[in-house]
């Protein structure tokens, strides 16, 4: 199969995963590979997802899916019912989400039902509470992706720990490329200096 007809569905739901998945989305581009942006609209205020795009140059996901509120369940059914129709369609050969929202579990589940393959960015962090939903996602992902893109030797220790089937890989952490990046952005268009008169301060 050639590069130029390589597809990879990005699956994003979440203004975090914007950030995150924005050096991924560019270094895709510079690479000329094809690939689609699926958002779930989980954070569903239309107009900040947009402004977090547009201020990060971002193109616009080329689909939509709007599922908004809802209970956990009820999220990441309509996430699930969306990505597979989408995923069918275009015969997408890799599935790549980031993280650990109902819309990653959502893109990952979708995915493995019709035998795609899948790329977990951000793979192998645990907080080892259960009462948090994105603990059982995370863990759920980790366990049905072929390629788990770790961002630290504790990360691909705790797959290993894990037997996860899919091929582990440290990649590091796409925030720390997030923040080289994007620092260039603020730097032509912030102007939080201008109107607060900062002396010391920490971030």
């Amino acid at each position: 199969m050639s590069q130029n007809s390589f597809k990879i569905s990005i699956i994003m739901g979440t203004r975090p995963e914007i950030i995150k998945l924005a050096p991924i989305l560019r270094e895709l581009k510079n690479q000329n590979l094809k690939f689609e942006v699926i958002f779930t609209d989980q954070h569903y205020d239309y107009n900040l997802s947009k402004r977090f795009l547009d201020e990060l140059e971002l193109d616009e996901p080329k689909y939509h899916l709007k599922i908004g509120k809802g209970t956990q369940g009820e999220q990441t059914g309509k996430a699930i019912a969306g990505i597979e129709k989408i995923l069918i369609k275009n015969f997408s050969k890799l599935v790549l989400i980031q993280g650990d929202t109902n819309s990653s579990l959502a893109g990952a589940l979708a995915a493995v039902k019709l035998h795609i393959k899948i790329g977990h960015i951000e793979a192998g962090l645990r907080s080892y509470d259960y009462r948090m939903a994105e603990e059982h996602n995370r863990r759920m992902i980790d366990h049905i992706s072929n390629f788990l893109f770790a961002p630290s030797d504790k990360s691909v220790q705790i797959l290993k720990n894990e037997n996860v089937w899919g091929e582990i890989f440290n990649t590091g952490n796409t925030v720390i490329d997030a923040c080289l990046q994007n620092y260039k952005f603020a730097e032509k268009k912030s102007q939080i200096l201008s109107k607060i008169p900062f002396e010391n301060y920490i971030l």
